[in-house]
């Protein structure tokens, strides 16, 4: 957690990008929000391995992340998709302000690369409202260098267990009006388990263009090549006594996941007095061959755009702040499935639909503040989501559908500044969810019949420093209706999505930082202690079917702990902790847990502030304890069930890293 700062600083002068704001500027402009918010800047997961989300994510209290194999990864905040063990949901995922998720709010994560970050937004729940805040989770923003902050040239190698390796490289400049950033990585690996290993290649770049000090435009180009092996879910037993085995039947069928993508965008910011406008646009195209029961060949076309006006005035003798916006994001999804005979090879073909979302919303916040220290906000949202399916595959009945949804998602919170350097926060907000294309497929008519997910939230907290020590708390209760559970009932097929009645999610979070000890050994030096903490209480409410059993998913703690030494000279040794002190059902009936566990790791690197280079050597689960990883949902389970996905057993990483 970075250093609290209560006043914004300027918007880049210059000298800066006023398209994409440096590090500070964001710190400072996220803590305007009445909630639980984070920026995690690129030092706090650049100086270890940083292959998937849970190496960027892991220290925010309140995410859950839970790795499966490769880069894939199932992200949980507050509980949000608690039950998808393919593809995400329940949180909006961005590159630069540009969707990863598809149209219909499905999203993976093999095109994320921590690598190519400045760093990371992460809004918690109704508290995204820029994003669209409709979701349980909220959003989470990846933010690439500009040339106006990158270094000429940077590069890193990493390797490690399990045939690991990668190769990053990036370039950056300015040039009077324009400047540039490029960065590009490819890497390979086996894979702990039997049949998951893969490579990645991919590419991401902007191009700036400043018309004037209060007028810039940004350009944006990602490329992405993902070749992924699926091992699938396996028995407890076997998670545990065989952890690397991978089922037999995805080996048979050679299940794999392959996406190459291309997606462009555009961002323009002007700036007139108090005022600040900002608008752009954005085009993704996607293929995606996806062999798994069936041999699944989809065609995806994304497109939208977004405006955001700030103003800030004076109002009856009162600072006033006025933030006013609309999405839109659409798309076209031409899939096609077929057979998968054995071995990933295309049989004949089984289905073929045209797919078209449309989503648009509008949000409008208004902060009125009754001291210079003291804000009242109000916020509406109005989201409509459409889903229609066409059926190109007419010998087993027409399956072609459409549905709608509106929905009006209000907000009030309060802000505190106490002091320079201490806020305090509350607020009360609604947000709604609307099912993706594998909740309504239209073809019989119970699979036509799901229905958004709707919650109130209400949510309080500080979050603050002091010398050597600082602190980020929030307490929150969502209560939800119709909350979306996607159930297993065979690992070799898709998951059925169903509404639950009434639902509660409520929980802590808590992120702390000690500076304990200082010149301990020579002059300089310090001890520092980190740790994140997430209390997790979620439970069905009165359930006609589950009574008030816990929703499974998620571990009721979490704890992430590190005890850091820093010597002046650059080196650095830090011992750390990853410990769920409790097991955890994966089905409704709570008849069958994930157990409880806890994972020794250990960083050493040299990092000097007056040197281009810096290297680490890093040991995971040094112990070697056998765990569970991540578990599919099923709303009845057994011992027997295939549900589990086993951690990863000991590993050793290094990597060097230099620039100039």
């Amino acid at each position: 957690m970075e250093p609290l700062t209560i006043n914004a600083p300027a918007l880049s002068d210059e000298h800066g990008s006023i398209t994409v704001p440096t590090t500070p500027e964001a710190i400072a402009d996220i803590r305007r929000t009445p909630g639980g918010v984070e920026v995690v800047p690129d030092t706090q997961f650049k100086n270890s391995r940083a292959q998937t989300v849970k190496d960027v994510l892991d220290w925010v209290p309140g995410v859950f992340v839970q790795p499966r194999f490769g880069d894939d990864a199932r992200v949980s905040i507050r509980g949000s998709g608690l039950s998808r063990n393919y593809g995400n949901r329940g949180v909006n995922m961005f590159i630069d302000g540009v969707p990863i998720n598809t149209s219909d709010g499905l999203v993976d994560l093999f095109e994320i690369d921590p690598t190519a970050y400045r760093y990371v937004e992460v809004y918690k729940g109704a508290n995204a409202l820029r994003y669209g805040g409709n979701s349980l989770g909220g959003a989470v923003n990846f933010v690439t260098p500009t040339g106006r902050d990158a270094a000429p040239f940077a590069g890193r190698l990493d390797v490690g267990s399990f045939g690991y390796r990668k190769a990053q490289a990036s370039t950056g400049g300015a040039e009077g009006a324009y400047d540039y950033f490029i960065t590009a990585s490819a890497q390979r690996f086996d894979g702990y388990r039997d049949h998951s290993d893969g490579d990645q290649q991919r590419l991401s770049s902007n191009i700036g263009y400043r018309f004037s000090p209060d007028a810039e435009t940004r350009f944006y180009l990602n490329l992405n090549r993902i070749r992924q092996r699926l091992p699938g879910e396996v028995s407890k037993r076997s998670a545990l006594e065989t952890p690397r085995t991978a089922n037999p039947e995805f080996e048979r069928l050679d299940q794999q996941r392959n996406i190459d993508s291309v997606r462009i965008a555009n961002k323009t910011t002007l700036r007139f007095d108090d005022t600040t406008l900002e608008f752009g646009a954005f085009g993704v195209h996607r293929h995606v061959d996806h062999p798994i029961f069936q041999w699944l060949d989809y065609d995806v076309d994304d497109y939208g755009g977004f405006v955001r006006l700030t103003d800030n005035l004076r109002f009856a003798g009162f600072d006033n702040e006025v933030i006013a916006g609309a999405n839109i994001h659409n798309g076209e999804i031409d899939n096609r499935q077929y057979a998968n005979q054995t071995d990933a090879v295309k049989g004949e073909l089984l289905s073929s639909n045209v797919d078209k979302s449309e989503n648009i919303s509008a949000y409008l916040q208004n902060s009125f503040y009754l001291r210079s220290d003291l804000a009242l906000i109000a916020g509406l949202q109005f989201q409509y989501a459409k889903r229609d399916r066409r059926d190109r595959f007419l010998s087993d009945g027409d399956q072609s559908g459409s549905r709608s949804y509106r929905n009006y998602s209000p907000r009030i919170g309060v802000l505190w500044d106490i002091d320079p350097q201490w806020q305090a926060f509350a607020n009360v907000s609604r947000s709604a969810e609307v099912p993706s294309y594998d909740a309504n497929t239209f073809a019989t008519p119970a699979s036509s019949t799901v229905d958004d997910q709707t919650a109130t939230t209400y949510e309080i907290g500080t979050r603050g420093e002091r010398p050597n020590f600082h602190w980020d708390i929030a307490l929150y209760r969502s209560e939800i209706d119709n909350e979306l559970q996607c159930l297993t009932t065979s690992p070799f097929s898709p998951c059925t999505v169903v509404n639950a009645d009434r639902t509660v999610h409520q929980g802590v979070e808590l992120g702390l930082g000690l500076g304990l000890l200082e010149s301990v050994l020579v002059a300089g030096d310090r001890v520092g202690f980190n740790a994140t903490y997430t209390y997790s209480d979620f439970f069905f409410d009165d359930d006609r079917r589950y009574g008030d059993n816990e929703l499974p998913g998620v571990p009721p703690h979490y704890v992430r702990a590190e005890v850091r030494y820093d010597h002046p000279d650059g080196f650095y040794a830090a011992p750390s902790t990853e410990w769920v002190p409790e097991s955890y059902y994966v089905d409704n009936r709570n008849q069958v847990t994930a157990d409880d566990y806890a994972l020794l790791n250990f960083r050493i690197g040299y990092e000097p502030d007056t040197s281009n280079w810096s290297a680490y050597i890093e040991g995971r689960n040094l112990l070697d304890k056998r765990y569970i990883g991540t578990v599919a949902i099923a709303g009845t389970a057994d011992e027997q069930a295939a549900l589990f996905n086993p951690g990863t057993g000991r590993a050793v990483y290094s990597g060097v890293q230099y620039e100039w």
